[in-house]
């Protein structure tokens, strides 16, 4: 077994790798940017070796670096993790020259799986069915306009090294096309080092199911079940599961079984995923393999049991699998919400700045069965840099059922806080209570279906929405009482705490009357029906664990002036908790009306400007692409919203902006 393994790779799945080779007792070396010089990887790791800029195209990615670092430090193994180095088959062949050994398949594996080229025609080959494609190499966005009318719209256009949804655009016409093929080269280029790009039929309604298996150097290699990954935005997966709610025995064991023979038809050794397409009849076409650890392997770990890190350590050791295929059973479900530093409420554009509370729920076993697990790579304080994947933490649940996991994952959701950056924990916690989730019908076309406008937040129903007023009306008592106990207050003046409050949120006003006790409070709406609140709640706490007629309500809690700031399970609002005359008076006071920038266009995130597509006095139409933005490894196309004339611009490519910087203004 290694002594001293080199993580050539940052953030969660650095962290991962640790925890695993420390419970092996083995050392461990990170590498770092400049942009992580203080990062929580760098702190866990027994050693850390600085490997230059912030960009990966200048640090990460750069082979001859994290060969200096191995030569540094003596490390004997390297695991890359994901992204990255993680399929660079010159960097595998780089380690073996080295002497050094790479925790992962061989590189001529590497090389025919990894490439999603080769891959397709290894697997028409051998009789796998693919999705219909151009698999050969695209000069220009020419060609691929050319290429794609006659595979027929809708087409995928894909970064032939890509992987975690980048360099990857899905085109329903021409322009699409041709603006798609651009963006996704460009990417592929910063992301991977190279910019081969395919293009390939892209499915309707497709499910998003994938196999991981686990082969040694012996002959041995099993699957280890499948994923469930169709809840997917811009091509990255959001939430994944295990196993998948719609496959049956015969089709997990018929695909299980093809990922197998792929595997072994390439020689390959250590952790790998094959991904397919699954439509509506149960089947499934091959879509790619990656050659590396998952994202999402942490739900295939809740559901067997296998520590998939240490097996690929120990069978890059050289060790043989220590199970066979009919060991490996199915205990129950696992969920997975990945937590992007990006906001929803702003079209899931990303966000960048320092964590100023970062508090997830508390790992291990629940008050039930369930288990919790997070996976992530900062920590309170810490910043969030803008050259790097978004993801900053990956929230895992556990139950003996679909359902019991689902709602292991609202709790944890509830109780997770973090504060100073936009994220997209209430997305997440919205689609857990979607109707269309918890039935288990769903597609990669979920959330473009399901929010076709995007995300706006959650309306509470009206019986949420009441425990929710019960809840705040009992939490403003509490801080009434607080605040009649300020000392220095004029004689004759004390604070008198009533019991008849107004209590307003989502437009509604509801008038309560609190009766409390030793124990807590009761709350009597003014139709007769009450509710029972008990609660260790103080002012000042910014989680509230109440009880709610006997239920937990778990709510996150900001101050506002006469109320609170309410988030829970995908909504955000404002509760106001006033006395009667206040209500009255608070009625007449007028709205704030937000100020007109519709003559403006404003940058959306804290990103660098790539290209301005216009000049000053040009008409553009509705649609038009005006400027491109690259944030966090992704290009995103701004678009004139309706016909107007450019009368300056106040950007030029290669400027940084921060969020609502003018780009440019119309006349």
């Amino acid at each position: 077994m290694f002594n001293k393994i080199l993580i050539a790779n940052r953030g969660e799945i650095a962290c991962r790798v640790i925890k695993t080779a420390r419970k092996m007792g083995i050392k461990t070396v990170a590498v770092y940017s400049d942009a992580d010089r203080n990062a929580l990887h760098v702190q866990m790791a027994d050693e850390a070796v600085h490997i230059g800029p912030p960009p990966a195209n200048q640090s990460y990615i750069v082979i001859d670096k994290i060969m200096e670092a191995i030569r540094q430090t003596g490390a004997q193994a390297v695991h890359p993790g994901y992204g990255f180095l993680s399929e660079n088959r010159n960097f595998a062949a780089a380690l073996e020259k080295e002497g050094v050994v790479f925790v992962g398949p061989p590189s001529p594996a590497i090389e025919a799986m990894g490439d999603k080229i080769t891959s397709k025609k290894i697997a028409q080959e051998a009789g796998v069915s693919t999705v219909p494609g151009y698999m050969g190499l695209i000069a220009d966005a020419d060609e691929a306009v050319k290429i794609s009318n006659q595979i027929g719209y809708p087409v995928m256009i894909k970064a032939s090294a890509g992987g975690g949804g980048k360099g990857m655009r899905i085109a329903w016409n021409e322009q699409e096309a041709r603006e798609g093929f651009d963006s996704s080269r460009n990417e592929a280029a910063n992301s991977f080092g190279d910019d081969r790009i395919f293009i390939e039929k892209f499915v309707t309604q497709p499910r998003h199911i994938e196999i991981q298996v686990l082969a040694d150097q012996h002959g041995n290699c099993i699957y280890l079940h499948e994923r469930e990954c169709s809840i997917q935005r811009r091509n990255q997966k959001v939430i994944e599961e295990a196993p998948s709610p719609f496959l049956d025995e015969a089709t997990r064991k018929a695909m299980g079984e093809q990922a197998c023979a792929l595997a072994r038809a390439v020689g390959y050794t250590s952790a790998g995923t094959v991904e397919f397409i699954v439509d509506g009849d149960r089947n499934f076409y091959f879509l790619e393999m990656n050659t590396r650890l998952q994202v999402e392997h942490p739900v295939t770990e809740l559901i067997t049991g296998v520590d998939l890190v240490e097996q690929m350590i120990r069978v890059a050791a050289g060790e043989p699998l220590p199970f066979k295929q009919e060991d490996l059973k199915i205990n129950g479900w696992a969920m997975e919400s990945r937590l992007y530093a990006e906001d929803p409420y702003r079209n899931f554009l990303p966000s960048i700045g320092r964590l100023t509370r970062y508090r997830p729920p508390v790992e291990g076993k629940t008050l039930g069965d369930g288990i919790v697990r997070n996976d992530t790579g900062v920590y309170e304080g810490g910043e969030i840099s803008m050259y790097y994947d978004p993801m900053i933490a990956k929230l895992c649940t556990w139950g003996a059922t679909r359902a019991d996991a689902i709602e292991e994952m609202r709790l944890a959701l509830d109780t997770f806080e973090v504060e100073g950056i936009g994220h997209n924990l209430p997305f997440c916690s919205a689609v857990m209570d979607h109707p269309r989730f918890t039935s288990g019908n769903i597609t990669t076309a979920f959330i473009a279906e399901e929010y076709p406008e995007g995300f706006n937040g959650v309306t509470l129903d009206p019986q949420t929405l009441r425990r929710v007023a019960a809840a705040t009306a009992a939490m403003n008592r509490v801080a009434e009482i607080r605040r009649t106990k300020i000392s220095g207050t004029m004689d004759n003046h004390e604070r008198r705490v009533g019991d008849a409050w107004v209590v307003s949120a989502q437009g509604e006003n509801l008038a309560v009357t609190i009766a409390a006790d030793r124990d807590g409070s009761t709350v009597t709406f003014s139709d007769g029906t009450t509710h029972r609140v008990t609660s260790d709640w103080t002012p000042g706490q910014s989680l509230a664990r109440l009880m709610v007629d006997g239920k937990p309500l778990v709510m996150k809690v900001g101050k506002i002036p006469m109320g609170f700031r309410i988030r829970l399970r995908g909504a955000d609002l404002k509760v106001h908790v006033r006395t009667p005359r206040q209500a009255e008076l608070a009625a007449l006071m007028p709205e704030k009306l937000p100020p007109d920038t519709s003559k403006f266009l404003l940058c959306p995130m804290p990103g660098l400007i790539v290209k301005i597509s216009v000049e000053e006095g040009q008409e553009v139409q509705e649609g038009q692409a005006l400027a491109t933005v690259e944030a966090m490894k992704m290009e995103n196309i701004l678009k004139a919203e309706r016909k107007g004339v450019v009368k300056k611009i106040n950007a030029a490519a290669g400027a940084s902006l921060k969020v609502d910087d003018i780009i440019m203004e119309f006349e």
